[in-house]
């Protein structure tokens, strides 16, 4: 080969070199043009994400916004906000007060024990009941179980009396209270299940719509308020002119039907 045509083979190598060169520098410019463009997508998304999820933080819940919402005060009820729940006969001459909350396992045990013996005496006409509800276990265990339970039965009491009494004895019977620890109560599904099984409430279309709408939310507030500002301190509690009934422990509610009685005789004839 000429000393000429080497010369030249080795320029045109050269020239192909440069060129490959070029190319793969080009190449690796769009490549960290798309990275860095990937990148401010991401941390654009991640601002996003992060700005979504602090405006949900403080958006405010649907308990919080009830306590802002229009009191609906429910039907058969009296007293300022409503809270005043009294059922029974007219010529009654005393009123036993019912404190429950109703996540409250004791409660439940005792509406299963007590309840029948506590309906039939209004009935007669023995003595009124004044129901307060509480919703302490909603903040003891986190939740919100009592609130919408106490909401539910807002309109049950709305339906009318016999509505309230049925609905409060199936939210605290065996087959339908949840352990304390289980907030089932938080769910409207299962509050309008309980429901279906009360003949007045059952199909009942304009309770399904007031339980699933929250139409009674700030009454049940207002109702747990009104338990807060008693010098109640736990549930069940009974009281009768101001004085506590209790079982044979001189302590606590009375939870058999025969230490009820004796309590209630006696308050009755105080």
């Amino acid at each position: 080969m000429s000393k000429r045509n080497s010369q030249a083979a080795k320029t045109a190598a050269r020239e192909r070199l440069r060129v490959e060169r070029e190319r793969e520098a080009k190449k690796a410019k769009v490549k960290r043009q798309l990275i860095v463009a990937g990148s401010v997508v991401g941390v654009l998304a991640i601002a996003a994400g992060i700005g979504y999820a602090v405006v949900q933080a403080n958006k405010p819940g649907a308990w919080e916004a009830a306590a802002d919402a229009k009191l609906v005060k429910p039907a058969n009820t009296s007293g300022e906000n409503g809270t005043t729940v009294v059922i029974g006969k007219d010529t009654a001459k005393k009123t036993l007060e019912l404190y429950e909350d109703p996540r409250c396992p004791i409660c439940a045990s005792f509406e299963q024990t007590v309840g029948g013996t506590i309906d039939k005496d209004v009935a007669d006409g023995k003595y009124k009941v004044q129901f307060i509800g509480a919703s302490f276990l909603d903040r003891n265990l986190t939740g919100e179980g009592s609130r919408n339970a106490l909401s539910a039965l807002g309109a049950a009491l709305d339906v009318g009396p016999e509505a309230f009494l049925h609905y409060k004895a199936a939210l605290y019977s065996a087959e339908f209270h949840p352990e304390e620890s289980e907030d089932k109560f938080k769910d409207d599904s299962y509050l309008i299940e309980v429901a279906n099984s009360v003949e007045e409430l059952k199909g009942n279309k304009e309770f399904r719509a007031a339980v699933e709408g929250g139409t009674y939310d700030r009454w049940a507030l207002e109702m747990s308020d009104r338990f807060d500002s008693s010098d109640v301190q736990g549930t069940p509690t009974l009281k009768m002119d101001g004085e506590k009934l209790t079982g044979s422990d001189g302590q606590n509610a009375p939870m058999t039907v025969a230490e009820f009685t004796a309590a209630i005789d006696k308050a009755l004839k105080a």
